[in-house]
């Protein structure tokens, strides 16, 4: 999602007005956005938007609000991220890949995937997932096995399952197996894709 599509899926709103004037007055007041963006699920309603599958609008208003700052970017996101609740660390995550902060928000990414909260742990894997070592990120895509996340939720998944991946599912498979219980589908169907395009021995 772009910060265009996010601000046109959020047309309805329950108080319009008060978005509009939180998002001209963060690029002025910058320090504003500590108090404007908890405030946030509570001014924008925190519905499923139609026009934005798997968004709701307190999400979007949140990542609104600090694609909206004029810099500082990461400062901003790591003082939010770690002194807000649940979905406030939600809508952080998922405003990282529209942020100017290169690798700087990984830290995050790794404090969310080491959470119980499946909510983050899905967030964490979005595009900006792409910065985190492939170890890390191998990792996580484990967790979201062990935890019941979808793993339709990890971007650029089959761009970047690889064989090492491939023999921790496989070790996992096992493991489970041997006590009476099998992976969930798509980490089946996965493991099944990974295997079918390793090169096979002579």
């Amino acid at each position: 999602m772009t910060p265009d599509s996010l601000r046109a899926a959020l047309r309805g709103v329950p108080d319009p007005d008060w978005l509009d004037t939180a998002l001209r007055r963060v690029p002025v007041e910058p320090t504003e956005i500590t108090r404007l963006f908890p405030a946030a699920g509570r001014r924008c309603g925190r519905a499923a938007l139609p026009d934005a599958p798997g968004w709701t609008a307190d999400d979007a208003a949140r990542v609104l609000l600090l694609t909206s700052l004029p810099g500082d970017h990461a400062a901003y996101a790591e003082r939010l991220y770690q002194h807000g609740d649940a979905a406030e660390r939600r809508a952080v995550l998922r405003a990282l890949p529209l942020l100017p902060i290169g690798d700087a928000g990984v830290p995050l990414l790794h404090d969310a995937i080491r959470t119980n909260d499946t909510r983050l742990v899905a967030a964490a894997l979005g595009p900006y997932a792409q910065h985190l070592a492939p170890a890390a990120w191998r990792q996580a895509v484990l967790k979201c096995v062990f935890s019941g996340v979808p793993l339709a939720v990890v971007a650029d998944l089959d761009a970047r399952a690889d064989g090492e991946l491939a023999a921790m599912l496989a070790a996992l498979a096992a493991e489970r197996h041997a006590a009476g219980r099998e992976l969930p589908a798509d980490a089946t169907d996965l493991l099944d894709r990974l295997t079918a395009a390793l090169p096979r021995e002579a």
